[in-house]
Parts: structure tokens; sequence; C-alpha cells
């Protein structure tokens, strides 16, 4: 296999991840998937934000579909190696934290509102999102993922 292949499957992968571990938790599909499609670019071209970060210790977004990286005006290479807690405001920070350590005790959380800020400091509520935990085949804890489809710009 080719390196391009291997990221290639490596992105599929995690794509698969993402809607694997929503429907585990919320028993619900994350989108309405075309079977024999790539998953990954499903999830790209989705009109609601997807997006996922690992479990570093000051965790960095490992995924954004398109509509994500427009809203938080950032490309591919800035998206994927900028800590998650920097896509809110510091004073949004610690009720952050909170609901995400609520996310790892509780698998999922949805149905969340808060204050986010893009990279050129346009601030704007996200609403309605749905925040899960990423579990591969084997049980091992990998990360979080979020989605919704609803923002204001405030």
């Amino acid at each position: 296999m080719t390196a391009f292949n291997q990221a290639d499957a490596a992105e599929e992968a995690h794509a698969k991840l993402l809607t694997d571990c929503y429907r585990k938790w919320t028993g619900k599909e994350l989108i309405p998937l075309v079977p024999g499609q790539s998953i990954k670019t499903q999830l790209d071209n989705s009109p609601g934000i997807i997006l996922s970060h690992g479990l570093q210790s000051d965790p960095v977004l490992n995924y954004g579909n398109k509509t994500a990286m427009r809203l938080w005006e950032m490309e591919w290479e800035q998206f994927t190696s900028t800590p998650s807690r920097l896509t809110a405001e510091p004073m949004e920070r610690e009720e952050r934290a909170q609901f995400l350590a609520q996310v790892t005790e509780h698998g999922y959380v949805s149905d969340y509102t808060g204050i986010r800020i893009s990279s050129s400091g346009r601030r704007f509520y996200i609403k309605k999102a749905t925040v899960w935990n990423l579990v591969d085949d084997a049980g091992v804890h990998c990360g979080q993922a979020a989605a919704f489809t609803e923002y204001e710009y405030i």
C-alpha cells in the first residue's frame, strides 16, 4: 500500500469511527449515508458541522468537515493543528472543559449550546450540538466528536 493509500485508509477509518460511535451512543445516524460511497467524502461534504479531537493532554482537532472549516475560518493544516480549547473564548474554556468531562463520563451529550470563536475572532453560538466519545472496536477511548447544524453569529 502506498503512503497515499494508507492516508486515505486512515481517514476513511476515522470517518467510520465518527459515524459508528455516533450511532452507538445516540441510536441515530450522523448523516444519511449512501452505501458504496466513501464515508469520509460524505462527511466532508455534509452541510452540518462535524469535527473531532484526539486525547492529547491539550487535545488537538483531528477532523473537521468543509462546513466546520468554513465556520472556524481555517484550512485543513491550521484546523488539524489547533488545540480544540482554542475554538472557545478564554472565558468559555472552563465551562467547555467541565462539559467535555460530562461527555467522557456519559458517552454523549445532546442539545449543547455554547459560544465559540473563529480564527478571525468572529464569535458564534453553537446550538443543539451533540458531542460524543470516540471508542474503537477494542474499546479504547480515542477522542471526542461534535456535530451541529445550528449556529448564530453574535
